[in-house]
């Protein structure tokens, strides 16, 4: 099955190679026609531009984006006034899903078909298969299916024909927006996962702090009990020793494993980490909806502090704390 692919970044290059690899026709764009370039050396039908790519294509023809929820829409118009009635465009980036159903009325005016695609599996997409989550009119994921199922993860087996959709990494979660309500919804949980991870193994860190030297003075909180926090924990032996058998074994602790085994101090991160939007938006859509969501909002405004955001709220508190008490602050690095 041809299809077009427009964004060749981490996550999109790796799609074209799988579907490549299972047989498909490829036509790619990318605003670095290095990218581009790279691609028809691999096999790929390279393009210079969206009306070069769209003129490779044949009808219906079916073009998928994978891009910056930022430059989505501009390209999106663009496109659409190059395709014709029929024509399908998949978003497969990391859309709001209220975007998507504006998005899929406006091109459902002009015959166009649109299908949102949660799709997730990162950097190792290419050899594990990604996820995918997807929303739009049925008649138009059906016909996509041989492209979705190639670029599922699979089952491997002689019975995989026999599967549901879901049991091979993919699923039609139901009409446009949903499949980025559903990825929405999958990112909100990984946000919880990981902070769940760095509160434990940061605990984990700070097992020793009985025999760590404090200051002694009125700004430092005396620590009770040395006797109980005496010990030296290796915490990437633990990431390790929690991947066999453990209940929270899991593909990121996997991950977070590999990590701390090449950098067991992690000093070559910074600590910042980036949120692009889809907490956000599920937070949001649990304020509208009324259903809690105590440990995604804690795992946000993690993430926002993480960011710098409240550097500016523990200035207030540190003059606070001087101006009623005379409390000289500590500065950064000094120990406790």
């Amino acid at each position: 099955m041809q299809v077009g692919m427009i964004g060749l970044g981490r996550m999109g290059a790796n799609m074209v190679r799988r579907l490549m690899r299972a047989g498909h026709e490829c036509v790619v764009y990318d605003v670095n026609s290095a990218n581009v370039d790279a691609l028809a050396g691999e096999g790929a039908s390279g393009a210079a531009s969206l009306q070069d790519l769209v003129a490779k294509l044949s009808k219906p023809a079916a073009v998928w984006m994978m891009l910056p929820a930022a430059i989505t829409d501009q390209t999106l118009a663009a496109l659409s006034d190059l395709l014709a009635p029929g024509d399908v465009i998949i978003d497969g980036g990391n859309s709001n899903y209220q975007d998507d159903i504006d998005r899929a009325a406006r091109l459902s005016d002009k015959g166009l078909d649109y299908i949102d695609v949660g799709t997730s599996g990162g950097v190792w997409g290419l050899e594990r298969g990604y996820c995918l989550m997807i929303g739009g009119p049925d008649e138009a994921v059906e016909r996509l299916d041989p492209i979705f199922r190639s670029l599922a993860p699979g089952d491997g087996s002689p019975q995989a024909e026999s599967l549901r959709t879901s049991e091979l990494g993919y699923l039609h979660c139901g009409p446009s927006g949903s499949g980025h309500f559903v990825k929405m919804v999958h990112n909100g949980i990984e946000y919880g996962m990981m902070a769940a991870y760095a509160e434990g193994l940061n605990l984990l860190k700070a097992a020793n702090t009985g025999k760590q030297a404090r200051s002694v003075d009125a700004e430092t909180s005396p620590l009770q009990h040395p006797q109980y926090y005496q010990f030296d924990i290796d915490v990437g032996e633990v990431a390790e020793v929690w991947r066999h058998g453990s209940v929270v074994s899991s593909w990121l602790l996997d991950l977070l494993a590999q990590s701390l085994k090449q950098d067991p101090s992690l000093e070559g991160f910074s600590g910042r980490v980036s949120d692009s939007g889809e907490g956000r938006w599920m937070l949001k859509a649990g304020i509208d909806t009324g259903v809690p969501l105590p440990v995604l909002s804690s795992a946000l405004f993690q993430r926002f502090s993480s960011q710098g955001h409240e550097r500016y709220s523990n200035q207030v508190l540190s003059a606070l704390r001087a101006a009623f008490g005379g409390h000289a602050e500590k500065k950064t690095g000094e120990k406790h």
